[in-house]
């Protein structure tokens, strides 16, 4: 049996002493979100507590759903610095639809910090595709 010994980075102008990566400063954060199927639609829920109708933007980029939702920003009489800014990031989802997506049909509302979006399945013609080509031929 062959052990494979794997070091830890060493900086070359201080041996002996480990390179720590800073983490990546994110400005967004993924909210909590449910799908349910049904016949006819998709409905995603997606909890973005502490935002308004005026901060939440849905766009599609080809088959891909991206969300934004933005915090309503205010700063306090009394502040000081408490370790918020985790807290106050805004939000950011991206979720692969695929094509069985009609997207000029889809809806949003905005309550109480739940975001609900109506995702109705594109019309399948109750004709054979076989059929179908067919008559594209004939």
């Amino acid at each position: 049996m062959h052990t494979t010994i794997i070091h830890p980075l060493t900086s070359p102008s201080r041996p002996g002493r480990t390179r720590v990566s800073q983490p990546a400063t994110v400005d967004h954060r993924k909210p909590h979100y449910e799908v349910s199927e049904h016949p006819d639609r998709l409905d995603l829920t997606v909890y973005v507590p502490g935002v308004d109708s005026a901060g939440v933007e849905v766009s599609f980029d080809g088959t891909d759903l991206l969300l934004t939702a933005r915090k309503a920003r205010f700063v306090r009489v009394n502040w000081q610095a408490l370790h918020l800014e985790k807290a106050q990031r805004d939000y950011q989802l991206v979720l692969r639809l695929g094509s069985g997506v009609d997207f000029d049909r889809v809806e949003a509302t905005l309550q109480a910090g739940v975001l609900t979006i109506k995702l109705p399945k594109k019309l399948r013609s109750t004709e054979p595709a076989a059929a179908r080509a067919l008559q594209y031929v004939a």
